[in-house]
């Protein structure tokens, strides 16, 4: 078995010396001297040093082992001929089995696929200098990444915009710590747009709509009155929270959630009953979790309303609930006050109840029985 190992050598620098293909050993331990001596740096020389290793190794084997070096020099059409040209001149006197192609770069692999046209290509061996490994690595890494037109948009053009909003904003704010601090913030919310997928959701969105339009989705109104009610609830919130007369965070964050909580609600409501009405618009059955929903929704509003509203009242910032007298004629309800802790119970088991009451409802319109519907698994 006779195997042709091949140096190639884009540049055609060796063709300074002999003309090629250069065949032999001998031929190629007096180019590795000549090239060595001039330049050691030259990485081509490790190229050479390799092929001879690897016809040693072959021979030791008990192979015969056809040592050439292959080089080219010009524009891209001529290089690919001169090495089309030499492989078949050393196919034609040696008439080699397979072949091992020895390269130092990428760009002499480009020429490997023209010779492994011609004769079966075993290996291709590409040498790098160890000391420049991480260098030419990190080279064409870089080279890929230029070429990737995906990451180009998302690294290079964010650090471009940031690059020329520096000066500006140093013009405008005339403070290094704002300028900085506001391009920091722009490229947080970048990361953050394409790192939760809101760009993949924003791009989706018009299309959503439009077919949410032409197909009548109840959920479509809905959604835009849950809206509505979140930005009211919102505002509520923020305007109890400006009424309070508190500087601490906790008593702050309860009054916003006691006062926003029941628009919240509502809004959570409306879009969950406008999914409710578009599956038993489209299905003949509705899942339970549509159907029990609703309920879940209202009994969490119950619950964080009598949570926050525990913790008004116990720091005076909310006042007791107060029944007033209840006159039903032959039974009389004298008026009362409730508790703190009283009044959380109430709101509590209001929460539980109205749970319950969705888990029921859920189970009788989807023909199952309570015990089927608390033990049902989330596969199913």
């Amino acid at each position: 078995m006779t195997t042709l190992v091949v140096c190639l050598d884009r540049g055609g620098d060796f063709t300074s010396v002999a003309d090629p293909p250069i065949v032999g050993v001998e031929a190629v331990e007096s180019l590795v001297t000549e090239f060595g001596v001039g330049d050691p740096e030259d990485s081509r020389v490790n190229c050479l040093l390799e092929g001879l290793r690897v016809a040693r190794d072959l021979e030791s084997d008990g192979e015969e082992a056809v040592m050439a070096v292959i080089s080219g020099r010009g524009e891209t059409v001529g290089v690919s001929r001169a090495v089309a040209r030499q492989t078949e001149q050393l196919l034609d006197e040696h008439e080699p089995d397979s072949a091992i192609v020895i390269t130092d770069s990428t760009e002499d692999e480009r020429l490997v696929p023209i010779i492994e046209s011609r004769v079966p290509v075993d290996a291709v061996d590409r040498v790098v200098v160890r000391q420049a490994h991480d260098i030419e690595s990190t080279y064409y890494l870089l080279k890929q990444f230029l070429a990737d037109e995906e990451l180009r948009e998302t690294v290079l053009v964010p650090i471009g915009a940031a690059l020329l909003a520096m000066p500006i904003l140093l013009l405008v704010v005339n403070s290094v710590t704002m300028a900085l601090g506001a391009i920091a913030a722009a490229i947080g919310l970048l990361l953050l747009y394409k790192g939760l997928g809101i760009d993949e959701y924003v791009e989706t969105l018009p299309g959503q709509i439009h077919s949410a339009l032409y197909s009548g989705q109840v959920s479509l109104v809905t959604y835009v009155v849950a809206v509505g009610l979140a930005l009211i609830g919102l505002f509520v919130g923020a305007l109890g929270m400006s009424t309070t007369g508190s500087n601490s965070v906790l008593i702050l964050a309860m009054r916003f959630g006691f006062d926003a909580i029941t628009w919240l609600t509502a809004a959570a409501l409306a879009a969950s009953t406008g999914r409710l009405l578009d599956e038993l618009l489209r299905h003949e059955g509705v899942r339970n979790a549509y159907l029990n929903l609703p309920f879940a929704v209202v009994a969490i509003g119950l619950v964080v309303r009598g949570v926050t509203g525990y913790f008004l009242e116990r720091a005076n910032v909310l006042a007791s609930l107060t029944i007033s007298k209840i006159d039903l004629g032959v039974v009389s309800v004298e008026g009362f006050t409730l508790a703190p802790g009283t009044r959380l119970a109430i709101f509590l088991l209001a929460g539980i109840v109205v749970s319950l009451v969705g888990v029921r409802f859920a189970a009788y319109f989807s023909e199952t029985n309570i015990e089927e519907e608390l033990v049902e698994t989330p596969a199913e």
